[in-house]
């Protein structure tokens, strides 16, 4: 389906770092009234045409470009293999080192851009139980906290350029074409979909669309800076999640993923994204008066999955 529009200010400029990913090329499509430059390593990837710009290398750019925004989503994904040393390192890595050429990117321009959108996750909280998580809670020490925390150091040396930041924690980020959704749809068409574990873990999730229309108020928000829950109001246990998704498929939900094989073959990759999980609340982004369009689970997934692709 296509994007929605987002209310931007007519004309304002954008440098999206990751936007051919998931949510960076909704977010582009979802821009018609603002300039959009895009920043990727494979231009074949991109395919915007006029009038979004794709470069490659911002040392290209000149020192007089204006950017009101600049938006970094890029990363290597967390999720998509096994958690070998050399991967974690490139997880670790990743995301920083398009920040740091950002940061040095926006030393040399001027004017300075207004804000810088920063894509961090909920796993910045670390594994936890039952208890509500807001911006304010303290982090538990794990891998995905320390991918998180490195993510968002490498964005704070703007704010000394007069950049105001805001470090989005996103959720689990719901649309049939990619993301967990894309990863559940064959087994649970199969009737093969079931809870993970107890069920009992928590997991906070976004619909894509609120997401980018998020991204988009943060953006002139000024009231936002610093760490920004991208979830929606109500989180739901792993169980309820498996319940719902096969509700909005009409599938039966009899499955029961057990932990045991999975945290040996799969190891801390196991135990904190398939088994653990967060309880994050968005108390910031409800408190600047953010609405969200599709705040319970069950409307989220209709919404997501009303295409005869997504369905079939």
């Amino acid at each position: 389906m296509p994007a929605p529009a987002i209310p931007v200010p007519p004309g304002s400029r954008w440098l999206v770092a990751g936007g051919t990913g998931f949510v960076g090329r909704r977010l582009v499509e979802a821009l018609g009234a603002a300039s959009v430059t895009v920043l990727t390593r494979d231009t074949g990837k991109a395919g915007f045409g006029p009038p979004v710009r794709v470069v490659t290398d911002l040392e290209a750019l000149a020192a007089d470009e204006r950017f009101d925004v600049v938006v970094h989503l890029a990363g290597e994904p967390i999720a998509s293999g096994l958690w070998t040393e050399t991967r974690r390192r490139r997880i670790l890595e990743s995301r920083p080192s398009v920040a740091e050429r950002i940061v040095a990117c926006v030393e040399r321009l001027e004017p300075k851009p207004r804000v810088w959108i920063n894509a961090s996750a909920v796993g910045w909280y670390g594994v936890r139980g039952d208890e509500p998580l807001d911006e304010g809670s303290e982090p538990r020490d794990c891998f995905g906290h320390r991918v998180c925390a490195a993510a968002e150091s490498a964005a704070v040396p703007v704010e000394s350029q007069g950049v105001r930041v805001v470090q989005m924690r996103i959720g689990l980020v719901l649309a049939r074409e990619g993301g967990l959704l894309r990863q559940l749809l064959l087994p649970f068409r199969l009737g093969l979909g079931g809870r993970f574990g107890d069920g009992a873990h928590w997991m906070s999730w976004i619909e894509r669309d609120d997401l980018v229309r998020l991204i988009a108020h943060a953006a002139v928000e000024e009231s936002l800076r610093g760490p920004v829950n991208a979830t929606a109001p109500n989180p739901v246990t792993n169980t309820e999640f498996v319940r719902a998704f096969g509700r909005a498929l009409r599938r039966p939900v009899f499955q029961r993923v057990p932990r045991a094989p999975l945290v040996w073959a799969l190891g801390d990759l196991a135990r904190e994204l398939l088994f653990g999980g967060q309880r994050v609340l968005p108390a910031r982004a409800l408190d600047s008066g953010f609405e969200f369009r599709y705040p319970e689970l069950d409307e989220a997934l209709r919404y997501a999955l009303t295409s005869p692709v997504a369905m079939s």
